[in-house]
């Protein structure tokens, strides 16, 4: 997935001035949350929670548009979300006074239910309050998302069925040139801090934006929504609002680009660091640490952690071993890989072929699912190409959920760049991490969660969203897949993958290692392609920690399920484990097993 939430949260917070009656609302919701934190009115705790629920979902609509965009929210269609420094700071005030409320709650009070609400809330705040300490709206840029590419994908993502809809999208690309002048701010502030990611990661930025810049306003990817418009709309009327678009993009969007790019290229390419750790960066071992606490949910030191990855790089391969075995293939583990990488019996020819299998992956899982799962979710997905725009540095595959109340389905993006960088043999295992049973499983089913507060229905804590997608991996046996020993080499080579970024990861970041030193580490144990492997480890590069989510997760989940059914034996119920590990949402590990294991006491 996409950088699953990260991305939904930094990508949509775009920059523009709220209009003062968006101002006056917003200040109106910290007026009173600071009266609920007094209780003015007397009410019971268990009142006031409920009532804090409603003014924070208020909140984020209102402070992050984008994101409300993709929650299917009404709310500040026509406008982006304001990066200025004192929206900055506003943002970041409103956490703490969240959590001087919660301060005020007698936690004994509220019900069972309430209860874990509110531990989930406060976990969730203070985490991000402690975060504060490090400058991380500094890296407004990276090669994976930035103002490069973030309107295009906000745009891609807003409905067209209505003229008001066109309107909004228009609306948001005539706050664009704001949205640069804030980001721009934003990394020369970095710049002076010395808060920037490595210049190596950002050698594809420049071209990123000059495949915004078109000479024909009607092929630019931002205007996707105003070609195809649905009957809905008067013809006449989508004309006329497709000539204002195309206005706009030429005389707006495309000047802010140009100033983008200009920049990008003289100012922050040159003045980016030259480094690559973590601990490089300000304070840079202390934000690592914190990133390694934040993702993974769990007290594991960096060198835990790194110790972890080299045991289960161990393990994994004795298996890759006995696959190869199976295969009859006679030559060394480094001549099995370079046979992977360069047979073309491995390789469609086409993008067209290419997407048609992921798709018939995709549908073989669908039918499988009841197997294992008692529960599942009404929101539909679709398989699509990554946007040629950003193909060349975004990975093989991501996930974008959809929304029941936008009536959006989820998309599971397959990259459809370089075919020869894209292994047949990888295609089922990566199916079933970034569609189903994974992440459109998984977090389809939070969505549609009842009884909830709103921020137990969106997507967060890494270590569960990534741990289940990789566990979903595993369940390809369970499913009737992987009966080809290259597809069983290729779910290998994945796990494998995960495993590796625990030792990259850490290894770059808190060891010393070089990126060249990552690189080798990866190419001498998994069957990935060197273009793959590049794109791999400079993401790790600019999002430190993220990657360790993955694999610890996994581990977790694997150890309750081992937990369950060695405690319940014939009792043991595979569909009944699944739907109580998703049935409350995306939830730090720690908490998880917990509810596991009282769940297996339940069952006996």
């Amino acid at each position: 997935m996409k950088n699953i939430i990260f991305v939904l949260v930094i990508s949509f917070c775009f920059s523009a001035n709220l209009q003062a009656d968006w101002r006056e609302e917003v200040n109106a919701i910290h007026e009173e949350v600071k009266a609920l934190t007094a209780n003015t009115e007397g009410l019971e705790d268990e009142q006031r929670l409920q009532r804090f629920y409603t003014l924070s979902y208020d909140l984020a609509m209102l402070e992050s548009p984008g994101f409300a965009t993709y929650k299917g929210d009404p709310r500040g269609q026509d406008r982006l979300g304001d990066f200025s420094a004192e929206g900055i700071e506003r943002r970041r005030q409103a956490d703490r006074d969240a959590l001087a409320f919660l301060d005020s709650i007698d936690r004994n009070a509220l019900s069972e239910s309430q209860r874990d609400n509110y531990d989930l809330l406060r976990d969730n705040l203070e985490r991000k309050i402690k975060a504060q300490r490090f400058p991380v709206h500094y890296m407004q840029m990276t090669q994976m998302s930035g103002p490069q590419q973030n309107l295009a994908s906000l745009l891609a993502m807003m409905p067209n069925a209505k003229p008001e809809q066109l309107e909004n999208q228009i609306a948001r690309m005539e706050a664009f040139p704001r949205y640069v002048d804030e980001s721009i701010a934003l990394l020369t502030a970095g710049m002076e801090k010395g808060v920037t990611p490595p210049v190596i990661t950002l050698r594809d930025v420049p071209q990123q934006i000059q495949n915004q810049l078109v000479d024909d306003a009607s092929e630019s990817p931002l205007l996707k929504g105003f070609v195809e418009v649905p009957a809905t709309v008067d013809p006449l009327q989508a004309e006329s609002l497709r000539k204002r678009a195309e206005q706009v993009y030429s005389q707006q969007v495309v000047p802010a680009y140009e100033k983008l790019l200009e920049f990008t290229e003289n100012t922050y390419l040159p003045g980016a660091r030259k480094t690559i750790a973590a601990r490089d960066l300000p304070d840079g071992e202390a934000w690592y640490q914190n990133n390694v606490a934040l993702m993974t949910t769990t007290d594991l030191t960096p060198q835990q952690i790194h110790d972890i990855g080299l045991a289960e790089v161990s393990r994994i391969r004795g298996e890759m071993d006995t696959t190869i075995e199976s295969t009859g293939f006679e030559g060394s583990f480094e001549e099995f890989l370079h046979f992977l990488r360069t047979d073309p019996q491995f390789y469609h020819t086409s993008a067209e072929d290419l997407m048609r299998e992921y798709r018939d992956i995709s549908k073989r899982a669908d039918p499988e699912l009841t197997k294992l799962f008692g529960i599942l979710p009404r929101t539909p997905y679709g398989v699509i190409e990554v946007p040629d725009y950003a193909a060349k540095s975004t990975t093989t595959a991501y996930y974008q959920p959809g929304s029941l109340k936008a009536g959006r389905p989820g998309y599971y993006f397959a990259n459809t760049y370089a075919l020869d960088t894209r292994p047949r043999w990888e295609m089922e295992a990566l199916s079933l991490h970034e569609a189903v049973p994974g992440h459109h499983l998984q977090i389809a089913i939070q969505q549609e969660l009842e009884g909830l507060p709103w921020f137990r229905q969106t997507p967060s804590y890494t270590a569960f969203v990534e741990g289940w997608g990789l566990y979903s991996e595993s369940l390809g046996e369970e499913m009737g897949f992987y009966k080809d020993p290259y597809s069983k080499f290729g779910q290998l080579t994945y796990e494998m993958w995960r495993a590796i970024r625990l030792v990259v990861d850490t290894g770059m970041h808190f060891l010393g290692w070089s990126r060249q030193q990552a690189i080798d580490f990866f190419k001498e144990n998994a069957g990935k392609t060197e273009h793959d492997i590049v794109v791999e480890i400079d993401r790790y590069i600019v999002w430190p920690g993220q990657a360790l989510a993955y694999k610890i997760g996994e581990l977790k989940i694997k150890e309750l399920r081992a937990y369950a059914e060695q405690q319940l034996g014939d009792r043991f119920d595979i569909r009944a484990f699944h739907d109580e590990v998703l049935g409350r949402g995306a939830i730090p590990l720690s908490v998880l097993d917990a509810n596991i294991r009282a769940w297996v006491s339940d069952q006996m």
